[in-house]
């Protein structure tokens, strides 16, 4: 081997080594990393009921006059949600709301889960209105209630046409996590940014960025496989 390449392996050894292996700092990448996906994978549970809820709450109020309240509720929502940063929401809600609570993790789930909500609702009050008000007035004239159409007739071809969309904003919301360390919570960025601030090593934020693209590529390869699923689904 040339010894100036095996010079620059070494160097890259050492520097891989000092970012990651001494001391076991990888331990806290690995940390931060499960904390990461616990936030996204409950938050995104919780974006998702909140955003049904909402979305048909404000397609019921502009169908029924009496709901015009609840329309306007759910309008403010979207509007406070959507016209201010998840980070000024996250500081928010853990050093006032939630300040009774140590336990920074819940808090960075409702948070995230609630900001999450209003995006969604959006989308899937767009998914509702693109399905043919044809299929509403046939499930309606064949005895179906309302919530019973919309359950079992609107939703589930709502839910096809807005797949990619609610699949991107899942997306997006696995990189917002990464403000997370502002109200001192230890995710995968702000373990790396910690042992970058010790040892002046950029190594653990390569690793940080290679894990966000890994995670994403999944999410993007699992979004398709389901995409693949309906249309054949829909062929049958």
């Amino acid at each position: 081997m040339v010894p100036g390449l095996a010079n620059i392996f070494t160097s890259m050894g050492d520097y891989l080594y000092e970012g990651l292996i001494e001391q076991d700092r990888w331990l806290l990448l690995l940390k931060g990393l499960g904390n990461t996906v616990i936030i996204a994978l409950f938050a995104t549970l919780i974006g998702v009921v909140i955003g049904i809820l909402v979305a048909v709450a404000k397609v019921a109020a502009s169908q029924n006059r009496k709901l015009r309240w609840l329309g306007m509720l759910c309008d403010l929502y979207l509007t406070v949600i959507r016209g201010t940063p998840i980070v000024v929401q996250l500081l928010i809600m853990y050093f006032s709301l939630f300040a009774f609570i140590t336990n920074a993790i819940p808090v960075a789930i409702i948070t995230f889960g609630i900001n999450s909500g209003a995006y969604v609702a959006e989308i899937v009050r767009s998914g509702i209105m693109a399905v043919d008000k044809g299929q509403t007035e046939a499930g309606r004239s064949l005895g179906l209630t309302q919530s019973m159409t919309m359950r079992y007739i609107v939703m589930p071809q709502a839910i096809k046409n807005i797949l990619p969309a609610l699949g991107n904003e899942f997306i997006a919301l696995l990189k917002e996590t990464s403000v997370a360390g502002y109200i001192a919570l230890m995710d995968i960025t702000s373990a790396s940014n910690l042992i970058r601030g010790r040892t002046y090593n950029n190594a653990p934020l390569y690793v940080t960025a290679l894990t966000y693209l890994v995670l994403v590529i999944g999410m993007t390869k699992a979004l398709g496989y389901f995409e693949r699923r309906m249309a054949k689904n829909d062929q049958r």
